[in-house]
């Protein structure tokens, strides 16, 4: 296969490509993430470097003026060598560290279980046994004589295992004189041993991994599984983020690029070894100690990261290859631990309501509770789950990846310099911000996004419509190259020297955004004939869910208008709900069970979720008595930074 040199600057990394790979590729296999929310199709224009030296032929360059053009700048995703080429990235260009939500603890949250709560029983396990020595009245084959004393000692019946350890096993009983250490993993109602030795050689304390594999974000807990304690957490940015910020761009990379699943099956796989390296190190441990796998994420996340064909999750009527996607061995996947760990993810409900949202519910306890409860995932999707005890239904509405900060002019993801609260006081002249890390601010995340929407409307800056108010005298309100916008930030305070700015396009964005999320949750709520006062509690999870407040969410009509009270941040439920099932096999029997009696309302079908949506469109929304506490006046106004 003919091949090229792309050197990259200033990182001084050269990677050898297959001719027709483009130059996100190519970062891709320098460990090099660029910006994009387009998945490749020149759209965003955010994934701009300049080629130093060598030629590229250009498959697009509508994001590219000719003055860049003249000076080497291409948009990455539409540049292709034709030979040997020197690349140069800038820091606007590359998708940088941003906050990663870990584990949280919150006391008197309905159902959230500290770990000496639960009952300890892992997916890997090991059991010592003493077994009968045979004689001549009973020469009963060895591994008949482990499989009995495994049920009549520990009441473990359905057992399997694999030709080495019956290899092993004669010579190993004999050694130990009948006193063994079994090494058992547990896969649903069965046991495979995965290995036998003379007890006094017991290995070191066996670990397992909780994993949540976010479209954004991933992020690893190391737990011991004995204990069932926590010894580590890391997380970073999904490095498959190169090939789409959402999950429709990457299934339609995986789907019409040659090779495209494959990439985005190694960009995650290699994102979450990395973790897993991070933090083996830290604990001096090695791989061959992690024994058992848990990952939650959405259908398409966890269709890409088994390597299945994500295809017919976007075609109607949207059914994915699998819902339960049965365990794997992780030396299948690739993944840095022990070769015989069994990988298993939590079960999905539908196309869209995956294995994270499944495990939240665990995580709230709503599935064991009498009150009624509202779970909510805001993100790319909207997922949200109603009900209690009794019944569970599900509904999952596209947000779009505006809450990301993507597809704004000045949107961000939350990392360090992003404008995470803002006020804007009457006639907007004069506006108030805070950073994540109190850095000089560079760009807009979502959490700031939600404040600048309700404080244009309270500040008068913006109609209920989200249209700018003609005649407005500020400074800040002026016509940009793509029409009217607002300077959130001048360019002498940023950390880039550019104005920070919200356009109208940006505005209109973002009214869709909230409206898709509070037309998903009404339809639920009709589908089931109950209004919005019938929820009693509102748990919010994820990372964005983290951030936002709750009263501007509740002003621009994406949240449901309750009090502050009923609203319950359970932080990153995905990941408790995966180690939940990592350390008590109960617990992750429960979680199928959820997923059993989750019904899932489909939005497309019919004309209630679109109605809904365009009734959305408003500021806080068109029919107000929905929204009794804005209609008074209590959320509309200005109030200072949280």
């Amino acid at each position: 296969m003919a091949e090229t040199s792309v050197f990259f600057l200033p990182d001084n990394i050269e990677v050898k490509i297959a001719l027709g790979q483009t130059l996100v590729q190519a970062a891709a296999e320098a460990g090099i993430t660029l910006r994009g929310a387009c998945g490749g199709k020149g759209a965003c224009g955010r994934c701009k470097v300049q080629v130093s030296s060598g030629n590229v032929t250009l498959t697009g360059t509508s994001k590219i003026t000719p003055e860049e053009a003249a000076t080497g700048w291409v948009l990455a995703c539409q540049a292709v060598p034709e030979g040997d080429v020197t690349v140069f990235i800038p820091e606007a260009s590359r998708l940088v560290e941003h906050r990663v939500l870990l584990e949280e603890r919150q006391a008197g949250v309905l159902g959230i279980l500290a770990e000496e709560a639960v009952e300890v029983a892992p997916l890997f396990h090991t059991e010592v046994l003493r077994l009968c020595a045979p004689t001549l009245a009973d020469n009963t084959d060895d591994y008949s004589r482990l499989l009995w004393t495994l049920k009549r000692e520990r009441g473990i019946e359905k057992v399997w295992t694999n030709r080495r350890v019956l290899k092993e096993l004669p010579r190993v009983l004999r050694e130990s004189d009948w006193h063994v250490a079994v090494d058992l993993a547990r896969i649903g109602g069965w046991s495979e041993i995965q290995g036998i030795r003379p007890t006094g050689r017991e290995a070191e304390d066996a670990y397992g991994l909780a994993v949540d594999i976010g479209t954004t974000t991933i992020a690893v807990e190391l737990v011991e599984l004995t204990a069932g304690k926590v010894a580590g957490t890391a997380g970073t940015y999904n490095r498959q983020a190169a090939f789409g910020d959402d999950i429709i761009s990457r299934i339609i990379h995986a789907i019409e690029t040659p090779g495209g699943q494959a990439e985005l099956q190694k960009a995650v796989i290699e994102t979450i070894n990395g973790l897993i390296t991070e933090l083996l190190q830290f604990r001096k441990l090695s791989p061959q100690d992690v024994r058992a796998v848990v990952c939650a994420g959405n259908t398409t996340m966890i269709h890409l990261f088994l390597g299945l064909d994500p295809t017919y999750i976007r075609l109607e009527p949207y059914v994915p290859a699998a819902n339960v996607p049965p365990p794997v061995k992780a030396a299948e996947l690739g993944l840095q631990v022990h070769p015989e760990a069994w990988v298993h993810c939590m079960p999905a409900v539908s196309s869209y309501v995956g294995g994270d949202i499944t495990a939240g519910v665990k995580v709230t306890g709503m599935n064991d509770a009498e009150s009624l409860a509202l779970f909510l995932d805001i993100g790319t999707n909207g997922e949200m789950v109603l009900g209690n005890r009794d019944w569970l239904m599900a509904c999952a509405c596209s947000a779009g990846p505006a809450f990301e900060g993507s597809g704004i002019a000045c949107g961000m993801r939350a990392a360090d310099g992003a404008i995470e609260a803002v006020r804007v006081f009457p006639g907007g002249f004069e506006v108030a911000y805070e950073t994540i890390g109190n850095k000089k601010p560079l760009g807009i995340c979502g959490s700031g996004l939600i404040d600048i929407l309700s404080s244009l409307h309270g500040a008068g800056v913006i109609d209920r419509n989200g249209r700018f108010v003609k005649g407005n005298t500020s400074p800040r309100v002026r016509e940009g190259r793509e029409g009217s916008e607002f300077v959130v930030v001048w360019g002498n305070e940023t950390g880039h020297g550019g104005d920070i700015t919200v356009t109208q396009a940006d505005i209109q964005n973002l009214m869709r955004a909230k409206a898709a999320v509070f037309a998903g949750l009404r339809t639920l709520m009709i589908s089931v004939g109950l209004e919005i006062g019938a929820v009693e509690r509102v748990f919010i999870a994820g990372g964005f869910g983290r951030f936002i407040n709750i009263r501007d969410a509740i002003a621009i009509g994406m949240l449901p208008d309750i009090p502050l009270e009923s609203y319950t941040y359970i932080g990153n439920s995905a990941l408790k709900g995966a180690r939940l099932a990592l350390i008590s096999r109960k617990a992750g029997e429960e979680i199928k069970a959820i997923a059993g009696r989750m019904t899932y309302v489909e939005l497309s079908s019919g004309n209630r979720f679109m109605e809904e949506f365009i009734s959305a469109l408003f500021l806080p929304h068109t029919d107000m008595s929905l929204f009794p506490s804005v209609e008074g006046g209590s959320y509309g106004k200005v109030h200072s930074c949280h």
